[in-house]
């Protein structure tokens, strides 16, 4: 096995998060093909129990998919999102880059101070810039942790509507992706569930 290749497995094997091509070229240097040895890479892993793939606009090693069902095992989890945080969520996600305002408008009530702290903690949203309107407000968007964790190449690869209603997923009403339709149990802000939690 060529040392580049060798070099680039443990690169990847060790690394905490996804590898962009170009930290692996720094590391490998410019005469490597980066694109070609992660081609035969995958073609190794391939048939294996993890395989190289693509997420997060980076490579990362995974557990082979179709193991998926005998490497389940229960755990406990240490905190549940809200349902409003999995609402924000999905808003900052769909209409990013997004302001708390915007958030609330979608939404349809207010947002509850602990919601977007617990996401930010979580690593799945981060603040973007400001908005240049009045009152300056941060734009929120999601991270390279959001897309790795729900196993996203990128942004593109969030199922659209048609997709979540197909796969009865569109428990959560319109309102989280389509503006001024909130649902039925948001239309009052003081029925914001993260009130009580916050």
């Amino acid at each position: 096995m060529d040392d580049r290749l060798r070099l680039i497995e443990a690169l990847l094997f060790a690394a905490p998060e996804p590898l962009s091509e170009a930290a692996l070229a720094l590391r490998l240097g410019d005469e490597a093909d980066v694109p070609a040895l992660l081609g035969r890479l995958t073609e190794l892993y391939a048939e294996r129990g993890i395989n190289l793939v693509a997420l997060a606009g980076g490579w990362t090693f995974r557990t082979a998919p179709d193991l998926a069902s005998a490497l389940r095992s229960a755990r406990e989890v240490p905190r549940r999102l809200s349902r409003a945080a999995v609402e924000t969520l999905a808003v900052i996600a769909y209409h990013q880059p997004v302001t708390r305002a915007e958030i609330e408008a979608i939404r349809g009530v207010a947002l509850a101070r602990g919601t977007l702290d617990r996401l930010l903690e979580a690593g799945w949203v981060q603040p973007r810039g400001r908005r240049d309107s009045p009152g300056r407000p941060l734009n929120w968007a999601t991270t390279s942790q959001f897309l790795a964790h729900f196993g996203l190449g990128s942004l593109k690869e969030l199922p659209g509507i048609d997709e979540l209603r197909a796969a009865g997923l569109l428990e959560l009403g319109p309102a989280v992706f389509a503006e001024g339709l909130p649902a039925d149990d948001d239309a009052a802000p003081a029925a914001d569930e993260d009130a009580a939690e916050a």
